[in-house]
């Protein structure tokens, strides 16, 4: 069991919210105009959101103690400003919503001030070893409802739930 898995999480405590690891953009991940792909842009959220699990403590080695996880059930990203090679993002994740067997969230990722992309997610938590999506156990739905109290006094971006749209003119 980690240190984090193992704290009691004290929603009056919490980082609200949560930043995550800086990410150094890679060589690889530009496009022939010396900016980053699209898919990189999703790699930089992937890693911004397992940091986040992690600190939940539904990542990596919850899987190997439990042989449960969550799984990636939708996504939704919008690409608001180029980033450049040499680049260091920052990342902002709250926690939307969680429930018995879900959680949603938000993450918002930074080029210095400039909010580059934002990435709503919806995972399911999955008992490997039943092969189907089960309740989170105790502890875990504990620290979700610590966090989702903390960051329900966050203001809520007004783009989250509206998914892909192109308003007609």
């Amino acid at each position: 069991m980690t240190e984090q898995s193992a704290q009691v999480f004290d929603s009056a405590q919490l980082p609200a919210p949560f930043i995550g690891p800086n990410i150094s953009v890679r060589k690889e991940w530009l496009d022939y105009n010396g900016h980053v792909t699209d898919s990189a842009y999703a790699v930089m959220c992937t890693a911004a959101n397992e940091a986040f699990l992690e600190y939940l403590g539904v990542a990596a080695d919850y899987l190997a103690r439990t042989d449960c996880t969550t799984y990636t059930v939708e996504a939704h990203l919008r690409y608001l400003a180029e980033v450049a090679g040499g680049a260091t993002i920052t990342s902002e994740t709250i926690l939307v919503d969680a429930d018995a067997k879900r959680l949603r969230i938000h993450t918002a990722l930074f080029d210095g001030e400039t909010q580059v992309l934002t990435g709503e997610y919806l995972y399911l938590h999955m008992d490997q070893s039943a092969g189907k999506v089960s309740p989170f156990p105790q502890d875990r739905a504990d620290v979700l409802a610590a966090v989702k109290a903390a960051h329900a006094a966050l203001d809520q971006p007004a783009h989250i739930g509206r998914g892909v749209g192109a308003p007609r003119v």
